[in-house]
């Protein structure tokens, strides 16, 4: 082995431990490119926290981003898919959608079911 072979082999191996580095990195920011934030919660949260409800609450939107960034996520997109989320799990509930009533016979107290509208009447 020569002088300038030997000078050359530790930054041989430095780049090569960068590229490598890097290429981890890029991998580990594609985990949650496809979840969505409920998908996420569940993979990442649902080990410390039973549900979502209450998680985002009194935040800044902000805020609860960045330390979802700086903590749980591995990316950018993965802690705001994260912070949408919990913000929607927080929402008043006229911004959710509105609960599914369905008609019981004991809502009119025994009466009847309501009638149904007419169907209408086709026109040729």
């Amino acid at each position: 082995m020569s002088v300038l072979d030997r000078s050359l082999a530790p930054l041989i191996i430095i780049s090569i431990i960068i590229v490598l580095t890097v290429a981890s990195a890029q991998a580990q920011e594609d985990l949650g490119r496809h979840k969505s934030g409920a998908q996420l919660f569940a993979a990442d949260c649902v080990s410390c926290h039973r549900n979502p409800r209450g998680l985002a609450r009194e935040k800044f939107s902000l805020a609860l981003w960045y330390f979802l960034r700086q903590h749980y996520t591995s990316s950018d997109a993965s802690a705001q898919k994260l912070t949408a989320y919990l913000e929607s799990m927080d929402a008043p509930r006229s911004k959710q959608q509105p609960a599914i009533r369905t008609w019981r016979s004991s809502d009119t107290a025994g009466s009847a079911r309501p009638p149904r509208p007419p169907l209408p009447v086709p026109t040729h």
